[in-house]
């Protein structure tokens, strides 16, 4: 019998540094298909903002505990 955890369904430390899917979303081209407000503007900007903080915030920790 084989263990309930299959090969595929553990996780690499490959896919914990796969940062595709964050540099797409800022690098995205407009879909002219997708309709666009104000609101949805500001809420892609602020979450931009954020990702960015938060990567800088990790950045931050990693060097401050490495030297």
């Amino acid at each position: 019998m084989e263990n309930s955890t299959d090969k595929k369904d553990q996780n690499s430390l490959k896919d914990y540094f796969a940062f595709g899917e964050v540099f797409g979303y800022f690098f995205r081209k407009k879909d002219p298909n997708r309709k666009t407000n104000f609101n949805l503007r500001m809420m892609h900007g602020i979450n931009k903002i954020s990702i960015i903080m938060f990567l800088l915030g990790i950045i931050f920790l990693i060097i401050k505990n490495v030297f």
